[in-house]
């Protein structure tokens, strides 16, 4: 047998020489690219950048757990960072269909497996850290790390970080863009350049008052959740660091619609409740959450929820213990088990709120919540 000419390539980090070579083989590729991480809200971000930069006539792309969302770009693999190889080859497919601003979600995963390597981020953002993954990286501290990957070696030198004021990382983010010279945008609900001076609370939504790096506009904002502000005053600032004008990109954040599974209202009973779905998997994600909709409750506020298998462990009976403060009603029921077994996974979080509803079947669970 001949055997065609093979070169070996050797590298003390493989998975970021793939990356880099995933990159330029499937070169060129979008203009400009803008990534967010955090525990909670990367995906409502994403989604967001890309609506306003849509709105405001670049055609534009989000990159996440929904998958790839676009012009003619609808699909994915379920990984909120995908393969470098994958990444990188529908990258080139965005440019050739002349999308050229991409917004993407970057995980802790990802960024730790250096799938994200081989991209020049223009701005990057970072949302909040709260407890997740620690199945996977094993301590908090490792969790952070790999998060300030993002800031300290993908964001270009002269990129923007655009960081919530909120998050006591803000610090170690200014550092890090101070030694290799990126600009900070700061945002939150009342501290930063990109703020809310008033912030009324309406039918589906809120009236806000913003002030933006200095000037002020006025918006009927459309989603119900303080967080959904947070993660809307992000992505504002992801377009503005890229290039964007305050004064035709703010006024669509009275445009823009929520992220499938995210907040979602989904159906209303007959007596006015509303019933809302989202994906709330941490501890935090279900208080904010269900803070977020107490002062919209006439009467009881019920909630379901699970916890997922394979995954981390110990967040378990503080997600239970989330749902026992913050709810009237509380139906503990299967998330995706994996390869655990479903009715172990209850059992370690039901000490966390021991008043709970042990329902099983999710259908069953999700028709007694709904029941009241």
């Amino acid at each position: 047998l001949i055997s065609a000419p093979t070169t070996l390539i050797t590298d003390s980090n493989p998975r970021r020489r793939l990356a880099k070579l995933a990159a330029r083989f499937y070169s060129p590729q979008p203009r400009i690219t803008a990534g967010v991480t955090g525990t909670n809200g990367k995906t409502s971000v994403a989604s967001f950048t890309r609506q306003i930069w849509q709105a405001l006539g670049s055609p534009s792309a989000s990159i996440g757990t929904l998958g790839i969302v676009g012009p003619g770009m609808t699909g994915g693999t379920g990984l909120t960072t995908p393969d470098p190889v994958d990444l990188h080859r529908a990258l080139g497919d965005m440019k050739r269909k002349g999308i050229d601003h991409v917004a993407m979600e970057a995980s802790s995963h990802g960024l730790d497996m250096y799938r994200l390597d081989g991209l020049q981020f223009t701005a990057a953002a970072f949302t909040n850290l709260t407890r997740d993954h620690l199945d996977y990286h094993g301590t908090m501290e490792v969790y952070r790390a790999s998060k300030l990957r993002l800031f300290e070696e993908l964001l270009v030198p002269g990129g923007t970080a655009v960081v919530n004021t909120a998050a006591p990382e803000f610090d170690a983010i200014a550092n890090i863009a101070a030694e290799r010279k990126q600009r900070v945008i700061a945002y939150g609900l009342s501290n930063g350049q990109i703020r809310c001076i008033r912030m009324e609370t309406a039918a589906n939504g809120f009236n806000l008052e913003l002030d933006v790096m200095g000037e002020r506009f006025t918006v009927d904002f459309p989603l119900p959740g303080r967080f959904q502000i947070e993660n809307a005053l992000c992505a504002l600032g992801l377009v503005l660091a890229c290039g964007g004008d305050a004064a035709h990109a703010v006024p669509l954040l009275g445009n823009l619609e929520p992220v499938r599974g995210r907040m979602e209202r989904v159906g209303t009973r007959t007596n006015g409740a509303h019933i809302y779905v989202d994906y709330a998997h941490t501890p935090d994600a279900i208080e904010t959450v269900l803070k977020t909709l107490r002062p919209h409750v006439g009467g009881r506020l019920h909630v379901i929820f699970g916890c997922g298998g394979d995954r981390d462990p110990g967040k378990r009976p503080l997600m239970a213990k989330a749902a026992q403060d913050n709810a009237d009603v509380q139906i503990l029921t299967d998330d995706n088990p994996r390869s655990e077994d479903p009715a172990k996974i209850r059992a370690e979080a039901l000490p966390g709120c021991p008043v709970a509803l042990n329902i099983g079947d999710r259908a069953d669970a999700i028709a007694k919540g709904i029941e009241g």
